[in-house]
């Protein structure tokens, strides 16, 4: 082997045209088996690539589902959906209750004022019930002496006017000695 001066190479004989094919078909089959090889290769590592990017996006969606401030959130919102409308009806309930309470102490004191008054009023009628006890015996002595003096009076009231004399079907005359009298005769 000789080299030349100007490169650092050594000097190779010349190929025939026969090697020179054979050559040419081998590096042909080795760049052909190379490429078939990189084309395996290249799906297994899109494979990877795709395997790697779905474990990295459930490692994600692992880390957000174990992570406590988004996990609590979500906890948060759904009870705030599923309580929230139980919470409204339960405050509201409750403001109707405490009305109701104001409204049943109203009445609870409005009848109270009303028993009050009714004892009230009960009391002053038996106060005058007392108060006319205790005059009943004068009232009765009273109308017993209105009874007499009517009893000694009434005849002669009847006898000197000359309507009444009429209506009680009696006749008005006068006498001999010229008094005027009211006169009910039998028959």
């Amino acid at each position: 082997m000789t080299e030349t001066p100007d490169t650092d190479q050594p000097e190779f004989p010349a190929l025939s045209d026969n090697e020179l094919r054979e050559t040419l078909d081998l590096m042909a089959t080795a760049v052909a088996s190379m490429s078939n090889r990189i084309d395996g290769l290249t799906t297994v590592a899109n494979k990877q690539i795709e395997v790697s990017t779905e474990a990295r996006i459930a490692a994600f969606a692992a880390r957000d589902q174990t992570n406590p401030k988004k996990y609590g959130e979500l906890v948060g919102a759904t009870i705030d959906g599923k309580i929230n409308d139980n919470l409204v009806r339960m405050g509201q309930m409750c403001i109707d209750l405490f009305s109701a309470s104001n409204r049943a102490q109203d009445a609870l004191k409005k009848a109270e004022e009303d028993k009050s008054d009714a004892l009230r009023a009960v009391w002053k009628r038996e106060q005058k019930a007392k108060h006319l006890k205790s005059r009943l015996p004068w009232f009765g002595l009273g109308a017993f002496v209105l009874a007499l003096a009517m009893t000694a009076l009434f005849p002669r009231f009847f006898a000197s006017n000359e309507s009444v004399c009429t209506v009680l079907g009696a006749s008005w005359t006068t006498t001999t000695t010229g008094v005027d009298a009211c006169v009910l005769y039998a028959e």
